[in-house]
C-alpha cells in the first residue's frame, strides 16, 4: 500500500458499487459560449496594421463580402480556455474506463505505436515528396502490406482507403472491374442480416442491386437461404465474419464456393478480424475480396470518427484492379507504381491515413504471431465471460458460445418494465460508458458488449455488478432508471424532440 493512503481504501469486488461515482468534484454546468458574451469584451489584441488597411479588401470581390461582421461571442482569453476545458471534461474516452461498443473494438491501444507515429520523420514528410527522400515511409507500408497477406491469407493488399467503409467501397468497385473484364456485366449483390450496415450502401454506390438474406435461427447464414437467391445476375456476396451477433458463419467455406460456381465473388467484411487473427485466415475460407479496419484491429484509438484506415486485401485475379498507386520493389529501393491499366484509379488524394498505418506496422512487430493469436483468444474469452456472468439477469440474444462479442437481448427488461435505452442511460450515473444498443437490428431491444482483449477480469466484474445493481434498481424502483442519468452534467434528453426541432443556430435576441 502507498504509504499517506487512508486505510480501506482497496474496494472489493464484492462490495456494491459508490452510488456517487462519476457525480463528485468540481463538476459544474456550462453555457454556451454565446451566452457568455458581453458586448465589446476580446479576448486578443492585436498591433495596428501596416500599410493602406482600408484598400485591403479591395481585391476581394463584393459579392463575397460580408454585410456586416460576423456574429461571434464576445469573451475574454480565460473564458474560451475554461469553456472547452470544461466541456472536454465532459467527454468519456479509453483513457478514463472501459469502452464496451459492440463491433466497434474501442480497446486500449498502446502509448508506445503514438509516440512512433509522432517521429520527426514521419510527421514532417510530406505526400508530394520524390520517392528518393521518402524511401523509409514506403518500405514501411511495403512491409505492412505483406504482413497483412500473412495474416489473412491474401495475395496483396492496398493501402489508400481511408476507412472501413471506404475499404468496402473499394473493394466492391474491383470487383465490378473483375466482372467487366470477364464481359459478365452482373447487377445484384447478395448481404445477410447481420451483416455490417455501411455493405449495402457501399454496394449501391457502387451501382449495384442490393439483395438481403435473412439468417437462420441461430444467427448463422445457411447454405440453403443462400441458394434460393443466387443466379447469374449475382456479382457478389458481402458477408461480415464474425458476423454482427458476435458468431462465427460456420457455411463459409461452402458458400464461398457456391458463390464461385456460380461465377460470382466473395466479400469479407473483416471489421471483426479481431477474433480471428493468428487462429483462422480468411482467405483460406475462399474470401477473394477483405477489408481490414488498422484503426479498430490494429492500435489506432478512433472515438469520435477518426482517424481511420481501411486496407484492402484481394487474391491475385483481382489484383491488377488495386487503386493506383500500389508501393513496389525494385531491388534494395521502394517506388510508386501507377503504370496499371487496369486499376479502378485512385480512391484518395494522397496514398492514406499514414500515421495508422505507422502505429498498425508498430503493433504488429511488438505482437507477432504468437501475441495476435494470444490476443483473440483473450478477447473471445471476455466476451464469454460476460456472456455467462450476465446470462442471469439479462437474456442473451443467441445462447451458445460467442466470438469478441456478445448480443443480448431485451426481454428480461421489458419484464422489469424498462427498456435498453433505460439501462444504457442509468449505466452512465456510474461512470460506465454504455455499450452499443439497438444494432443489429435483427435483435429486439439489443445490447452489444464488445470487451476486448484489453480489458481486466477486474473491470469486467466491475461491469457485470454495475449491470446486476441496476436491475435490481428496477425491480424495487423502476422510475429510477426510466429517468437516469441523475448525476451527469445534462440528464435525459428528449430524443425525439432533438431530432425534428433540431437548434442549429443562436438567436442573439435572447431566444432560441
Amino acid at each position: 500500500m502507498s504509504p499517506g493512503w487512508p486505510p480501506g481504501w482497496e474496494r472489493k469486488l464484492s462490495e456494491p458499487v459508490d452510488s456517487d461515482a462519476g457525480a463528485r468534484g468540481l463538476v459544474r454546468p456550462e453555457p454556451l459560449l454565446f451566452e457568455r458574451s458581453v458586448p465589446g469584451r476580446r479576448g486578443y489584441s492585436l498591433p495596428e496594421g501596416f500599410g493602406d488597411t482600408a484598400a485591403a479588401g479591395d481585391d476581394i470581390p463584393r459579392g463575397l463580402r460580408r454585410g456586416e461582421p460576423p456574429r461571434l461571442p464576445e469573451v475574454d482569453e480565460p473564458a474560451v480556455v475554461r469553456h472547452f476545458t470544461r466541456l472536454s471534461t465532459w467527454n468519456h474516452g479509453i483513457d478514463l474506463g472501459f469502452y464496451p461498443l459492440g463491433s466497434c473494438t474501442m480497446k486500449y491501444n498502446p502509448r508506445v505505436n503514438e509516440r512512433l507515429a509522432r517521429l520527426p520523420g514521419f510527421t514532417r514528410l510530406h505526400p508530394y515528396l520524390p520517392e528518393e527522400f521518402c524511401q523509409g515511409a514506403l518500405e514501411l507500408m511495403y512491409q505492412l502490406e505483406r504482413l497483412l497477406c500473412e495474416i489473412t491469407g491474401l495475395a496483396r493488399f492496398t493501402l489508400q482507403p481511408a476507412a472501413g467503409a471506404h475499404g468496402e467501397l473499394t473493394g466492391v468497385k474491383m470487383i465490378r472491374a473483375c466482372l467487366r473484364r470477364r464481359g459478365d456485366a452482373r447487377r445484384k449483390v447478395l448481404i445477410p442480416d447481420t451483416a455490417h450496415g455501411t455493405n449495402p450502401a457501399s454496394s449501391k454506390l457502387a451501382g449495384y442491386d442490393v439483395v438481403e438474406i435473412t439468417s437462420g435461427p441461430d444467427g448463422i447464414l445457411t447454405p440453403q437461404a443462400v441458394a434460393q437467391v443466387l443466379d447469374e445476375q449475382t456479382a457478389a456476396i458481402m458477408i461480415t465474419n464474425p458476423n454482427t451477433l458476435g458468431l462465427f458463419e460456420t457455411h463459409i467455406a461452402e458458400i464461398a464456393e457456391m458463390v464461385h460456381r456460380a461465377g460470382g465473388l466473395v466479400y469479407c467484411d473483416g471489421a471483426n478480424l479481431n477474433s480471428l487473427l493468428g487462429v483462422a485466415r480468411p482467405g483460406d475460407m475462399g474470401i477473394d475480396v477483405l477489408q481490414v479496419n488498422l484503426h479498430k484491429t490494429f492500435s489506432t484509438p478512433h472515438g469520435g470518427g477518426g482517424p481511420g484506415s481501411g486496407p484492402v486485401g484481394v487474391v491475385a485475379e483481382l489484383e491488377p484492379f488495386l487503386p493506383v498507386p500500389v508501393v513496389e520493389k525494385s531491388g534494395e529501393r521502394f517506388r510508386l507504381d501507377d503504370d496499371r491499366p487496369e486499376s479502378i484509379g485512385r480512391m484518395k488524394a494522397f496514398y492514406g491515413n499514414f500515421a495508422v498505418m505507422v502505429r498498425a506496422y508498430a503493433y504488429l512487430r511488438e505482437m507477432g504471431a504468437a501475441g495476435l493469436r494470444r490476443a483473440t483468444e483473450l478477447a473471445v474469452l471476455n466476451a464469454n465471460y460476460l456472456r455467462v456472468r450476465l446470462r442471469r439477469v439479462l437474456e442473451v440474444a443467441y445462447p451458445g458460445p460467442c466470438l469478441h462479442e456478445v448480443v443480448f437481448g431485451e426481454k428480461t427488461l421489458q419484464e422489469l418494465d424498462i427498456t435498453t435505452l433505460d439501462l444504457a442511460k442509468r449505466l452512465l450515473d456510474y461512470g460506465f460508458h454504455p455499450p452499443t444498443i439497438y444494432f443489429p437490428l435483427v435483435v429486439h431491444g439489443a445490447l452489444m458488449v464488445e470487451p476486448t482483449e484489453t480489458e481486466s477480469p477486474e473491470t469486467l466484474d466491475e461491469f457485470a455488478e454495475t449491470i446486476e445493481r441496476i436491475i435490481d434498481e428496477a425491480r424495487r424502483d423502476p422510475e429510477l432508471v426510466r429517468t437516469a442519468p441523475q448525476r451527469t452534467p445534462i440528464g435525459r434528453l428528449d430524443e425525439v424532440a432533438a431530432a425534428r426541432k433540431p437548434v442549429l443556430r443562436h438567436d442573439f435576441s435572447g431566444g432560441e
